[in-house]
């Protein structure tokens, strides 16, 4: 189960009001995980993929932080997202490839 501590803002206080409701949430996520012949490396590339595909911009950042946790490379996660090309369009393939580079090489804020 992940920790509150490691949620985004808005996840860890629903995970912090809502402990039942999150409890409930991450054992069902949990179950889906288990569900099938997948290891965990594919499913964290499927859930990116499909944070990519649903232009969910939070659940792309959340999705990266864990992967890279998880050993993932910055250049793995960036291909995740240019696979969207053909498939979701050249615009939200790019919008994915900058979510991903928000995370894998983040730019200082007096650089922007």
């Amino acid at each position: 189960m992940v920790k509150k501590a490691s949620l985004p803002a808005a996840a860890g206080d629903v995970a912090q009001n809502y402990p039942e409701l999150w409890s409930a949430y991450a054992a069902l996520g949990e179950a889906a995980a288990k569900a099938g012949p997948l290891d965990a490396r594919a499913c964290r590339l499927v859930k990116l993929g499909l944070a990519i595909g649903a232009g969910s911009e939070g659940a792309v950042h959340s999705h990266v932080r864990r992967a890279l946790d998880e050993g993932f490379s910055p250049e793995e996660l960036k291909q995740a997202a240019l696979l969207a090309v053909t498939t979701l369009g050249f615009p939200r393939a790019v919008a994915a490839l900058s979510w991903v580079e928000d995370v894998t090489s983040p730019v200082p804020a007096e650089a922007r």
